[in-house]
């Protein structure tokens, strides 16, 4: 896919299979742990009207109920802040890194930025979002608050499925 910013509508479109397939997943116990761009593929190169699909499981991870991942892993720009931690952690990790998709999708550039990935992760945990660049001014407030709700560094206070 070549375009640099989506509309809201065709950021809905491509995140909500995404919540689906998560969801979904979740409810069977597995966190996916590496939700990113790469890991999205869609069934044709008319996002219109392709599927999208989950990918790279590779880093997934089956969660009984009573227990938590503990790995430090993911992809730097799109891991969670309590992995950055390395805080025991469940499936809002993943809903993190749709946030990050989600902003992407919408601002056209990551919500955290920097060569280092040392800085990086800092920048991950401060969470400071700006809504600041042009590419928001054509946003509206329910999407921004969507994007708020995911990039939540507490997991406890991040967005759940049932709220979606």
């Amino acid at each position: 896919m070549t375009k640099e910013t989506f509309s809201e509508r065709e950021s809905r479109d491509i995140i909500a299979p995404i919540f689906d397939a998560l969801i979904y997943c979740h409810k069977m116990g597995i966190v996916h742990r590496d939700i990113k761009p790469e890991n999205l593929l869609f069934s044709n190169k008319d996002y219109n009207t392709a599927v999208i699909k989950v990918s790279d499981f590779g880093l997934a991870r089956f969660l009984q109920e009573d227990n938590f991942a503990t790995t430090t892993c993911g992809t730097p720009g799109y891991v969670a802040p309590e992995i950055l931690r390395e805080e025991p952690y469940k499936e809002p990790c993943d809903f993190w890194s749709v946030g990050v998709v989600m902003f992407i999708l919408l601002a056209g550039e990551p919500p955290f930025y920097h060569e280092d990935n040392f800085e990086l992760f800092e920048l991950i945990k401060k969470c400071e979002i700006d809504f600041d660049k042009p590419a928001w001014k054509a946003v509206s407030a329910d999407a921004k608050d969507l994007v708020k709700k995911l990039l939540v560094s507490d997991p406890e206070k991040r967005i759940k499925a049932e709220e979606l």
